[in-house]
């Protein structure tokens, strides 16, 4: 989602990743290791999510953790003494992949949320940090592979011709599979920045109701403060929907 709150085509240079739960729908993979740091091939959802954001153009990411999440704070730490020793076995491809997590001083951000009271919560934890912004929100639960990834395609619907708005990137679904979702009311067709109008959004409504088959991306939304109403849009990604 993105709110306009003063200028439109404000420059988006700040991603915001919630990692505050405690993973429970992964247990018991998430007893030990925080579920943002289990493998996809090979490397871990968190990563993903950074360089994803990292390759849209972002500047800085603010990670919300809950105590005793640290270690998804070390990861993107330089580890000297590992580096050290494979840089003495020679090891050039495992230095090259382990030099993918190390971010540059000032790129990453911490912010903590003592209750998991929800994703605004989350949000509102780091108002002081985004302050009035434009920013995205990525929740690295999905991975949507794209030519052209999500959210460069939102900044890129975000920036056209300076217009700005509300935007949240949205996939089809079965209509069978609506009540696990989040499901939008989409209006109209796509325009000129390949989005389209949202009119509603039902939160995990029963098959029987049949609505529309857009879910709201659990991979990637973004946000900013608004002090009044705007229009609300949703992205089309490139051969996730249309």
């Amino acid at each position: 989602m993105i709110e306009t709150v003063h200028a439109a085509g404000a420059t988006v240079r700040t991603a915001l990743i919630p990692a505050a739960g405690w993973g429970t729908r992964s247990l018991p993979a998430s007893k030990a290791v925080p579920k943002e740091l289990l493998p996809v091939v090979d490397k871990p959802l968190i990563q993903y999510a950074v360089e994803e954001a990292f390759a849209a153009g972002i500047e800085r990411v603010v990670l919300v953790l809950s105590p005793g999440k640290q270690a998804l704070v070390n990861h993107f730490l330089r580890q000297d003494t590992l580096v050290r020793e494979l840089e003495a076995r020679g090891n050039t491809d495992a230095l090259s992949r382990l030099a993918a997590s190390d971010l540059p001083d000032g790129c990453l951000l911490v912010v903590t949320q003592q209750e998991q009271l929800g994703l605004g919560h989350a949000i509102a934890c780091a108002r002081h940090v985004i302050q009035d912004e434009p920013f995205a929100v990525l929740l690295p639960d999905d991975l949507i592979l794209a030519d052209t990834p999500v959210l460069k395609q939102m900044i890129q619907a975000y920036s056209h011709d300076g217009r700005g708005g509300h935007m949240i990137a949205v996939q089809h679904v079965a209509p069978n599979e609506v009540d696990k979702y989040g499901i939008i009311d989409a209006g109209g067709t796509a325009d000129d920045r390949a989005t389209v109008s949202i009119r509603g959004l039902v939160e995990k409504p029963a098959p029987r109701t049949r609505p529309p088959p857009w879910r709201s991306s659990a991979g990637t939304f973004w946000t900013r403060r608004s002090s009044g109403p705007s229009s609300t849009r949703a992205p089309a990604p490139a051969g996730r929907s249309s």
